[in-house]
């Protein structure tokens, strides 16, 4: 199967990279993500703001959430200062999913906020 693309569409698709994530957090009770990025073509004052569910980036092959240390594995000592550690995400698997996921549905790329 050949897939064409027109040199207008090629354009979009490259103005539409995520050229930074800003920050994002992690809803667990809710398995949603929160995220602040820049594209290519935003400029340093300009921002875009989204909240995907996880099961969105599952469907699209990828596991965003890890779990980094098992419950069982803290002692009483150590138990405070690793619990943030619990659960990570990999910022380049993140980085990856955004582009994939707003190349194939352009329509939900977040609007320009300034900051």
């Amino acid at each position: 199967m050949n897939l064409w693309i027109c040199s207008k569409d090629l354009k979009n698709i490259i103005k539409m990279e995520i050229q930074e994530i800003l920050n994002y957090y992690l809803y667990e009770d809710t398995k949603r993500l929160e995220i602040s990025f820049r594209l290519t073509i935003d400029s340093e004052d300009e921002v875009r703001n989204d909240i995907i569910n996880l099961d969105v980036a599952e469907e699209f092959g990828y596991e965003l959430v890890k779990d980094t240390l098992s419950f069982f594995d803290l002692s009483d000592d150590d138990e405070e200062d690793e619990f943030d550690d619990f659960e990570t995400i990999d910022e380049d698997i993140l980085l990856n999913f955004l582009n994939e996921y707003y190349v194939v549905y352009p329509d939900k790329l977040p609007k320009i906020e300034l900051l």
